[in-house]
């Protein structure tokens, strides 16, 4: 399955992978050497909390080496008249503005605006033009944006 990323995404997930495998995972081997040390295993916490630390790293280390052979870079699209992935956009909610970013779905970061053309919102949003009104239906109640522009 593609992985769709910007460009400052793509150099996100490398230094990700390269501070996982040449930071944290030396780090951790420490921990674990230095808990061994303490004796039984069997009832050692901080054997069992390194080991489950070396576990999720080394699954997320697998995930990002599989993310990036499959990579898609997605440059930043200026000049369409809709929305779609890679482009930044302004929407008003209440009036209130917020920039947005359609982005694939491991660059996601809402607090940061930015979206992923997977998600609820980022699939309500595609192929919007400026002046229309793109209605999100949540738990809470619908959601009305209006596009203001398309960068």
């Amino acid at each position: 399955m593609s992985t769709f990323v910007s460009t400052q995404g793509l150099e996100d997930l490398k230094n990700e992978l390269e501070n996982r495998k040449k930071v944290l995972r030396p780090e951790i081997a420490q921990k674990i050497s230095s808990a061994k040390e303490l004796g039984d295993l069997s009832e050692n916490f901080e054997y069992h909390e390194a080991k489950d630390q070396q576990g999720q790293n080394e699954s997320r280390v697998m995930e990002l080496e599989d993310m990036l052979r499959n990579v898609v870079i997605v440059h930043s699209k200026t000049g369409d008249s809709t929305i779609s992935l890679g482009c930044t956009f302004v929407a008003e909610k209440d009036g209130t503005k917020k920039n947005f970013q359609m982005v694939g779905s491991s660059e996601a970061n809402p607090l940061e605006g930015k979206i992923s053309n997977e998600s609820p919102i980022g699939q309500a949003f595609l192929g919007s033009a400026v002046n229309e009104t793109v209605k999100i239906t949540t738990p809470g109640g619908e959601i009305k944006y209006k596009i203001l522009e398309i960068k």
